[in-house]
Order: structure tokens, then C-alpha cells, then sequence
């Protein structure tokens, strides 16, 4: 039985839009939806009355965080295979049946699907999916089919067998990071992870520039304390948008001096990534602000990675004292 798992803060609007997706899923099979209401101020429990057709239950909690609320909701739920998805995801109308048959054929204890853009979404929301998900901006980490081994599953759509959860306890009070964080402490309990191909969420991300920019940079700050509890994970690809804005600032200084030609790989790297976006997006407007959406996810993270690299890997200071809003109690 599958227990779907989806924690909420303060977004009612977003349960709804997701538990219409629901009333869409194709499976014959036993699951239930558990929303777990992370002691919000805009409650979803009037909205999540409403689907009475859906094995939903409804679960208020004090406020500790996302990881935590996933772990309340794996405690109590009646499934044996837990799926965790963020509050402003849609799933595929096949999406669990695609799940179900790929473990049929070969179990792991914990999977990870891709995030994907839906065509409803604004203009903006698929500028931000293509600078995340690309593998010209990430490498691919946040899912593809080269990495299907060994992968690092992420929370907006992740499977974790109970089994796992109980070894390893869940996730931890970090955020965000607790979803990496808990992918390696599942393979070092002896469990394996994987990929699933076409078991991909569409992820709204209702955020703003400036939102989107914060998150990146919390991405940054998080990325050396995962570092430090797990050293074997640390890749020289964490640097590369420390790289790039390094890069960019001395590409400006170049032209201002009449050096063009040192700015030329940037400018050859950000025209592919406005013809790829706009390709795979089918607009030129989505094109020019994936661009902007690689500048801001660069500079945001790079700045984040060298300031928290410097403090926690070269300093030694402790990661909650030093950056304690990325703790929970």
C-alpha cells in the first residue's frame, strides 16, 4: 500500500490545485494522501473536506518544519511505501502506475523522479523549471536517466519504503538539505536508491525573482554542511556557479577595458541556453528569461557556496550557530 505524503505550510490554494490532480490518477491499486498541516495560519482543512472521494485524511500539526512534518506523516500512515511530494506539485494522471510497475520489476528501498513544467504554468514558472532542471544549468542532478544509481532523490518527489524510514528515522531538522541529507543516510544503512524514468511531478515553484533568488541561495548556504556530514558526496561541480560569477565579474572588467575576447565563452554559453530553452520551451520569451533565471540561480548559489565553504569547510564554524534560520528545533 502506498501512503502519499504531503506537508503544507500556509498555502491552501496550492492543496487544491494538487488534489485535483488526484482526482485524475489511473490506479487500481490501495493508497492513501496524507496532508499534514505544518501548523499554518491559512489552514487546508475546509479544502481537503471538500474530496470526499479521495482516501485522504487531514493531519494538523505545531510547526517544525517540512522534514519533520514528513516524518509525523510517515509515523502515522497505514502504508507500507511512503511517496513525499511538495505541496506545489500536480502529478500525471499515470504517475502512480508508473511507480508501481518499475518497482514491481526491480525493488529499491527509495526512489527520486524529476520535476517537469506543466503547460499551464506562467511564463516565469518554466523559465525557473528549465534553470533547475537542465542539465546545461545543474548537470542533471535533480534527475535523468544517466543517473539512476545511487541517486539523491528530492522531496517534491521522492519513495521511501517504511523499512527505510525506520532504520534511518526520517529526515532531519535541516532546511532545505534534509532530502540529500537523507538519500545518503539511506545508502549507508545498506538500502538502494534509484531513479525512476517518466515518474516526473509537475512543479509549480509559485515564487517570485526575488523568492526564487533566496531559495538558490539557501541551496548554496546548505551545500557545505552536507559536505561536512557527508564528505564522500562533495564534487568540484558544486564550484561551478562560484565559477560563474567569478567568470562574469571579469568578463564585465574585460569589456570595459576592450578585452572582448575573454568574454566570449560567456556569451556562447548563455546564447545555447536561450536557443535550448527556447526550443524545449517552443517561445523565445521563455528563452530570454531562462537567461536571467541562470544568473540569478548562479550568483544567488555562488555567493551562498563561497560564503558558507569559507565559514563551515575552511573555518570550522558550527553550521547552527552560524546559520541557525536553516535549523529547525
Amino acid at each position: 500500500m502506498y501512503s502519499f505524503i504531503i506537508p503544507v505550510y500556509n498555502r491552501p490554494q496550492e492543496i487544491k490545485e494538487l488534489l485535483d490532480s488526484f482526482m485524475e490518477l489511473h490506479f487500481d491499486g490501495d493508497f492513501e494522501i496524507l496532508i499534514i498541516e505544518d501548523g499554518s495560519d491559512r489552514a487546508s482543512e475546509e479544502i481537503v473536506g471538500q474530496y470526499t472521494s479521495l482516501p485522504l485524511s487531514y493531519h494538523f500539526k505545531e510547526n517544525t518544519g517540512p522534514g519533520d512534518s514528513r516524518n509525523f506523516g510517515m509515523r502515522v500512515a497505514k502504508g507500507d511505501y511512503f511517496i513525499i511530494l511538495d505541496s506545489d506539485c500536480l502529478i500525471p494522471p499515470d504517475y502512480l502506475q508508473v511507480v508501481d510497475e518499475f518497482l514491481e520489476n526491480e525493488y529499491y528501498d527509495c526512489y527520486g523522479g524529476a520535476d517537469d513544467a506543466h503547460v499551464s504554468f506562467t511564463p516565469l514558472q518554466k523559465a525557473i523549471n528549465y534553470a533547475m532542471t537542465s542539465f546545461f544549468t545543474t548537470g542533471g542532478i535533480r534527475g535523468s536517466e544517466h543517473s539512476m544509481n545511487r541517486f539523491e532523490p528530492r522531496s517534491f518527489n521522492m519513495g521511501i519504503s517504511k523499512e527505510a524510514f525506520k532504520r534511518t528515522g526520517g529526515f532531519s531538522k535541516i532546511h532545505p538539505g534534509e532530502d540529500p541529507d537523507l538519500s545518503q543516510r539511506i545508502i549507508k544503512s545498506g538500502f538502494k536508491t534509484t531513479f525512476i524514468p517518466n515518474a516526473a511531478v509537475f512543479h509549480k515553484r509559485r515564487i517570485s525573482w526575488n523568492k526564487f533568488y533566496q531559495q538558490v541561495t539557501k541551496f548554496g548556504l546548505v551545500r557545505p554542511i552536507l559536505n561536512q556530514w557527508h564528505p564522500e558526496t562533495a564534487k568540484l561541480t558544486f564550484w561551478f556557479p562560484t565559477a560563474f560569477l567569478i567568470y562574469t565579474l571579469l568578463s564585465l572588467l574585460a569589456l570595459v577595458l576592450k578585452f572582448w575576447i575573454v568574454s566570449l565563452p560567456l556569451a556562447l554559453y548563455l546564447l545555447f541556453i536561450f536557443m535550448d530553452s527556447s526550443f524545449k520551451n517552443k517561445s523565445v520569451f521563455i528563452g530570454a528569461l531562462s537567461v536571467g533565471a541562470v544568473f540569478y540561480q548562479f550568483f544567488g548559489y555562488g555567493l551562498a557556496f563561497l560564503r558558507s565553504s569559507i565559514l563551515i569547510g575552511l573555518l570550522k564554524r558550527d553550521p547552527k550557530e552560524q546559520f541557525p534560520k536553516l535549523f529547525f528545533e
